[in-house]
């Protein structure tokens, strides 16, 4: 998409496609610049921390690309697992995305039937003349269904799990891992999107 003619440019510091779709679904033209930074998380940098860290520092990163004055949207999503059955906390362990085939199956196992966290960071930047910034981390806990090891076995199959946090997306039909959520759906997929209107309109951009 481009960017309207009448405003500075709004920028999409990612290359999701579930992020574009989202996006464009509140009417907004913007262009893409995919961010480079270093995701390594810090030595005792809380989970919660780190996912907003990202989403800062991918703003500004972008930003320092650009000579004109744009509005920039940055955004994280992370996984966290509790490390027991009772309680979700933001200071569980981070499932990120899967390094192979195996490495999927163990986390939709250790997933299956079980609560987990998802924690979506958004970070808005505006540079130029009425530079402004705002950073919120959205949470959504979700409960799995007791899938197979057979339609684990299915998905992998499709190839879906492997660029998502936790091995999963939400919006998948065929697998349908998740038995019901506690918060926003849109933002497990990866953009949690009443929050984000919010911030726009807040900002004057919307």
């Amino acid at each position: 998409m481009t960017p309207s003619s009448e405003q500075p440019q709004f920028i999409l510091a990612s290359s999701s496609p579930r992020r574009r779709e989202l996006l464009a679904s509140l009417g907004i033209h913007y262009t893409i610049i995919k961010p480079d930074i270093d995701e390594t998380q810090h030595a005792d940098e809380t989970p919660l921390a780190y996912v907003k860290r990202l989403s800062q520092e991918k703003a500004r990163a972008v930003a320092e690309k650009l000579s004109d004055e744009a509005t920039i949207l940055a955004a994280d999503t992370i996984v966290i697992l509790a490390a027991d059955t009772i309680g979700i906390e933001e200071t569980g362990e981070l499932l990120g995305k899967p390094l192979d085939a195996d490495d999927a199956r163990a986390t939709l196992k250790r997933l299956r039937g079980r609560d987990h966290l998802v924690i979506t960071a958004f970070s808005l930047l505006k540079t130029g003349p009425d530079a402004a910034s705002y950073t919120e981390a959205v949470q959504t806990k979700v409960t799995m269904r007791d899938y197979s090891d057979e339609a684990i076995e299915a998905y992998i199959a499709s190839g879906d799990p492997f660029d998502k946090a936790g091995s999963y997306a939400i919006q998948n039909e065929a697998f349908h891992p998740v038995d019901h959520i506690d918060g926003s759906m849109t933002n497990v997929i990866g953009l949690p999107l009443d929050e984000v209107k919010q911030a726009l309109i807040e900002m004057g951009i919307l």
